[in-house]
């Protein structure tokens, strides 16, 4: 038995929370514009929380847990009444392995990068308009 089918196919390790939510989307048969529309959102916020830019706040993940019929434990940690591990599981080479690893840490990195350089944007537009006053 292979390590991905002892921790989940979506645990915490292999996947994130957009990660699971895209598979549970895609298994459910549905396009982002779908599942946006049934939740009362926009394109781009189920775009955005499938791509780990952004997460649903309580309500819309409970929603989103009943639509896709995952728990809402699931969509969180992998952990939990979720999707099932696919029929044939692919193994990776070590160098396919490390390179996914880089990515997911470049991942980590970027969203950081990216909150600092909101924060710094956001000083910025502060400093300006005390400048104009």
């Amino acid at each position: 038995m292979s390590e991905d089918t002892e921790t989940g196919w979506f645990s915490q390790d292999a996947a994130t929370f957009g990660d699971r939510m895209a598979g549970a989307r895609e298994a459910a048969g549905m396009t982002q514009a779908q599942l946006a529309r049934r939740l009362g959102v926009r394109l781009r916020t189920v775009t955005a929380w499938e791509n780990d830019q952004s997460e649903p706040r309580a309500n819309k993940l409970q929603m989103l847990a009943g639509l896709l019929n995952v728990s809402i434990k699931w969509l969180l940690t992998g952990e939990g009444d979720g999707l099932e591990a696919p029929a044939k599981e692919v193994e990776l080479a070590s160098d396919a392995s490390a390179v996914l690893a880089e990515m997911r840490q470049l991942r980590t990195e970027l969203t950081r990068l990216n909150d600092r350089l909101g924060h710094l944007e956001k000083r910025v537009r502060l400093l300006l308009q005390e400048t104009i006053q």
